[in-house]
Protein backbone atom coordinates (compact mmCIF):
# COMPACT_ATOMS: atom_id res chain seq x y z
CA UNK A 1 0.00 0.00 0.00
CA UNK A 2 1.38 3.66 -0.92
CA UNK A 3 1.14 6.98 1.05
CA UNK A 4 2.24 10.49 0.96
CA UNK A 5 2.70 12.57 -1.71
CA UNK A 6 2.17 11.56 -5.78
CA UNK A 7 5.81 11.49 -7.20
CA UNK A 8 7.26 11.85 -10.47
CA UNK A 9 10.75 10.98 -11.46
CA UNK A 10 12.16 12.51 -14.81
CA UNK A 11 14.81 10.90 -16.20
CA UNK A 12 16.72 12.35 -19.54
CA UNK A 13 18.17 9.45 -21.29
CA UNK A 14 20.73 9.47 -24.03
CA UNK A 15 23.39 6.50 -24.49
CA UNK A 16 22.21 4.95 -21.72
CA UNK A 17 21.11 1.68 -22.95
CA UNK A 18 23.08 -0.29 -20.18
CA UNK A 19 22.05 1.29 -17.14
CA UNK A 20 18.08 1.96 -17.20
CA UNK A 21 16.75 -1.62 -15.43
CA UNK A 22 19.62 -0.93 -12.96
CA UNK A 23 18.28 2.00 -12.57
CA UNK A 24 14.46 1.39 -12.22
CA UNK A 25 15.07 -1.22 -9.91
CA UNK A 26 17.15 0.74 -7.82
CA UNK A 27 14.29 3.47 -8.01
CA UNK A 28 11.39 0.86 -6.69
CA UNK A 29 13.55 -0.28 -4.10
CA UNK A 30 14.35 3.26 -2.76
CA UNK A 31 10.74 4.58 -3.09
CA UNK A 32 9.11 1.42 -1.97
CA UNK A 33 6.26 2.16 0.20
CA UNK A 34 5.32 5.50 -1.68
CA UNK A 35 3.45 7.07 -4.63
CA UNK A 36 5.69 7.37 -7.41
CA UNK A 37 6.11 6.74 -10.86
CA UNK A 38 8.99 6.86 -13.35
CA UNK A 39 9.06 9.03 -16.96
CA UNK A 40 12.01 8.49 -19.02
CA UNK A 41 12.37 11.06 -21.87
CA UNK A 42 14.61 9.43 -24.57
CA UNK A 43 16.38 12.19 -26.25
CA UNK A 44 16.84 10.85 -30.02
CA UNK A 45 19.59 8.34 -28.13
CA UNK A 46 21.26 6.75 -31.40
CA UNK A 47 21.52 3.37 -29.42
CA UNK A 48 18.84 1.09 -28.05
CA UNK A 49 17.83 2.85 -25.19
CA UNK A 50 14.39 3.73 -26.60
CA UNK A 51 14.05 0.14 -27.15
CA UNK A 52 15.16 -1.03 -23.52
CA UNK A 53 12.96 1.71 -22.00
CA UNK A 54 9.85 0.44 -23.87
CA UNK A 55 10.29 -3.31 -22.75
CA UNK A 56 10.80 -2.02 -19.24
CA UNK A 57 7.55 0.23 -19.63
CA UNK A 58 5.65 -2.83 -20.65
CA UNK A 59 6.62 -4.96 -17.49
CA UNK A 60 5.92 -2.18 -15.09
CA UNK A 61 2.89 0.42 -14.97
CA UNK A 62 4.41 2.56 -13.00
CA UNK A 63 6.91 3.67 -15.76
CA UNK A 64 6.63 5.57 -18.61
CA UNK A 65 8.41 6.71 -21.70
CA UNK A 66 8.49 9.99 -24.08
CA UNK A 67 10.61 9.75 -27.14
CA UNK A 68 11.99 12.44 -28.67
CA UNK A 69 12.90 12.83 -32.09
CA UNK A 70 15.15 15.64 -32.62
CA UNK A 71 18.02 15.73 -29.60
CA UNK A 72 17.20 18.75 -27.37
CA UNK A 73 19.84 18.06 -24.94
CA UNK A 74 19.59 17.26 -20.97
CA UNK A 75 17.90 20.06 -20.06
CA UNK A 76 15.05 20.46 -22.56
CA UNK A 77 14.38 16.57 -21.85
CA UNK A 78 14.04 17.45 -18.51
CA UNK A 79 11.38 20.21 -19.06
CA UNK A 80 9.61 17.87 -21.47
CA UNK A 81 9.00 14.92 -19.27
CA UNK A 82 7.93 17.83 -16.32
CA UNK A 83 5.18 18.48 -18.49
CA UNK A 84 4.85 15.10 -19.83
CA UNK A 85 3.61 14.01 -15.69
CA UNK A 86 1.37 17.44 -14.49
CA UNK A 87 -0.40 15.52 -12.07
CA UNK A 88 1.89 15.02 -9.06
CA UNK A 89 2.70 16.62 -5.94
CA UNK A 90 6.72 16.57 -5.88
CA UNK A 91 9.04 16.13 -8.76
CA UNK A 92 12.58 14.60 -8.99
CA UNK A 93 15.19 15.01 -11.87
CA UNK A 94 17.97 12.50 -12.04
CA UNK A 95 20.68 11.17 -14.37
CA UNK A 96 20.35 7.81 -16.28
CA UNK A 97 23.82 6.87 -16.17
CA UNK A 98 23.54 6.16 -12.28
CA UNK A 99 25.88 8.98 -11.31
CA UNK A 100 23.32 10.04 -9.39
CA UNK A 101 21.98 7.40 -6.93
CA UNK A 102 18.77 6.59 -6.61
CA UNK A 103 18.93 5.84 -3.19
CA UNK A 104 19.53 9.52 -2.17
CA UNK A 105 15.95 10.43 -3.92
CA UNK A 106 13.84 9.83 -0.50
CA UNK A 107 16.68 12.10 1.30
CA UNK A 108 15.67 14.93 -1.10
CA UNK A 109 11.80 14.20 -0.83
CA UNK A 110 12.21 14.16 3.21
CA UNK A 111 14.47 17.59 3.27
CA UNK A 112 11.13 18.90 1.11
CA UNK A 113 8.58 17.81 3.27
CA UNK A 114 9.30 19.51 6.03
CA UNK A 115 8.38 22.34 4.11
CA UNK A 116 10.51 25.84 4.49
CA UNK A 117 11.33 25.41 0.88
CA UNK A 118 10.29 24.43 -2.75
CA UNK A 119 13.54 22.63 -3.90
CA UNK A 120 16.30 20.66 -3.04
CA UNK A 121 18.86 19.94 -4.98
CA UNK A 122 21.36 17.10 -4.11
CA UNK A 123 24.80 18.73 -3.44
CA UNK A 124 27.35 17.22 -5.45
CA UNK A 125 30.71 15.33 -3.28
CA UNK A 126 32.98 13.18 -4.21
CA UNK A 127 35.30 12.11 -7.06
CA UNK A 128 32.99 11.55 -9.44
CA UNK A 129 34.60 12.74 -12.51
CA UNK A 130 38.21 13.89 -13.41
CA UNK A 131 39.67 16.48 -11.18
CA UNK A 132 39.86 19.11 -14.23
CA UNK A 133 36.18 18.54 -14.95
CA UNK A 134 35.49 18.53 -11.25
CA UNK A 135 37.17 22.12 -10.80
CA UNK A 136 35.46 23.83 -14.09
CA UNK A 137 32.37 22.05 -12.83
CA UNK A 138 32.46 24.04 -9.29
CA UNK A 139 33.96 26.90 -10.64
CA UNK A 140 30.50 27.04 -13.01
CA UNK A 141 28.66 26.53 -10.26
CA UNK A 142 29.70 29.39 -7.56
CA UNK A 143 28.73 31.99 -10.35
CA UNK A 144 25.20 30.86 -10.87
CA UNK A 145 24.85 30.61 -7.29
CA UNK A 146 26.48 34.46 -7.01
CA UNK A 147 23.59 35.23 -10.12
CA UNK A 148 21.01 33.18 -8.62
CA UNK A 149 20.96 33.19 -5.17
CA UNK A 150 20.84 28.92 -5.56
CA UNK A 151 23.15 26.77 -3.58
CA UNK A 152 26.76 26.85 -4.69
CA UNK A 153 26.25 22.64 -5.18
CA UNK A 154 23.63 22.61 -6.99
CA UNK A 155 23.28 20.19 -9.91
CA UNK A 156 20.41 18.46 -11.79
CA UNK A 157 19.35 16.17 -9.70
CA UNK A 158 17.17 17.77 -7.49
CA UNK A 159 13.27 17.68 -6.12
CA UNK A 160 11.06 20.34 -6.27
CA UNK A 161 7.51 21.62 -5.55
CA UNK A 162 4.21 22.49 -7.91
CA UNK A 163 5.53 26.42 -8.24
CA UNK A 164 9.15 25.12 -9.41
CA UNK A 165 8.24 22.71 -11.47
CA UNK A 166 5.53 25.43 -13.47
CA UNK A 167 8.24 28.04 -13.42
CA UNK A 168 11.13 25.57 -14.97
CA UNK A 169 8.66 24.32 -17.64
CA UNK A 170 7.62 27.97 -18.99
CA UNK A 171 11.41 29.20 -18.40
CA UNK A 172 12.76 25.81 -20.55
CA UNK A 173 10.02 24.69 -22.57
CA UNK A 174 8.77 27.80 -23.48
CA UNK A 175 11.23 30.74 -22.48
CA UNK A 176 14.40 29.31 -23.97
CA UNK A 177 16.65 29.08 -20.77
CA UNK A 178 19.37 26.73 -21.12
CA UNK A 179 19.33 25.08 -17.61
CA UNK A 180 16.97 23.74 -15.40
CA UNK A 181 19.05 24.82 -12.52
CA UNK A 182 19.47 28.29 -13.19
CA UNK A 183 15.31 28.27 -14.08
CA UNK A 184 14.72 26.87 -10.78
CA UNK A 185 17.12 30.08 -9.16
CA UNK A 186 15.71 32.89 -11.56
CA UNK A 187 12.30 31.07 -10.21
CA UNK A 188 12.44 33.18 -6.80
CA UNK A 189 11.66 30.27 -4.45
CA UNK A 190 13.53 29.26 -0.96
CA UNK A 191 15.70 26.44 -1.90
CA UNK A 192 18.52 24.40 -0.06
CA UNK A 193 20.66 21.73 -0.32
CA UNK A 194 21.80 18.78 0.75
CA UNK A 195 25.01 16.61 0.08
CA UNK A 196 25.00 13.78 -1.90
CA UNK A 197 28.22 11.33 -2.78
CA UNK A 198 27.64 11.34 -6.70
CA UNK A 199 29.33 7.87 -8.02
CA UNK A 200 31.54 7.17 -11.13
CA UNK A 201 29.95 6.36 -14.45
CA UNK A 202 29.48 2.62 -14.31
CA UNK A 203 30.05 1.62 -17.77
CA UNK A 204 30.46 3.69 -20.62
CA UNK A 205 31.52 7.73 -20.95
CA UNK A 206 29.87 10.96 -20.84
CA UNK A 207 29.11 12.22 -24.33
CA UNK A 208 29.65 15.95 -22.96
CA UNK A 209 32.52 17.01 -24.55
CA UNK A 210 34.85 19.77 -23.67
CA UNK A 211 33.29 22.18 -26.18
CA UNK A 212 30.11 21.32 -25.10
CA UNK A 213 30.44 21.70 -21.62
CA UNK A 214 32.00 25.33 -21.92
CA UNK A 215 29.51 25.92 -24.31
CA UNK A 216 26.66 25.34 -22.11
CA UNK A 217 27.82 26.95 -19.29
CA UNK A 218 28.22 30.27 -21.68
CA UNK A 219 25.08 29.68 -22.50
CA UNK A 220 23.50 28.88 -18.81
CA UNK A 221 25.75 31.78 -17.39
CA UNK A 222 24.71 34.34 -20.10
CA UNK A 223 20.89 34.08 -19.67
CA UNK A 224 21.15 33.87 -15.95
CA UNK A 225 22.96 37.35 -16.11
CA UNK A 226 20.49 38.78 -18.36
CA UNK A 227 17.40 37.48 -16.56
CA UNK A 228 18.64 39.53 -13.41
CA UNK A 229 17.59 43.29 -15.34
Amino acid sequence: MTSGPRIAVVVPVYGNEATLAELADRLAAALAGRDWRLRLVIDASPDDSATVALALAGDRPHLSVTGLTVNGGQHAAIAQGLGDEPDADVWVCLDADLQDPPEAVPVLLDRLAAGDVEAVFAGRRGSYESPLRRLTGTAHRRVAARLTGLPPDAGAFLAMGPAVRDAVVTAVGEGGAPSVVLAVGRAGRPVTSVPVERDRRPVGRSTWTARARVRQSVQSLYWAFRSRR
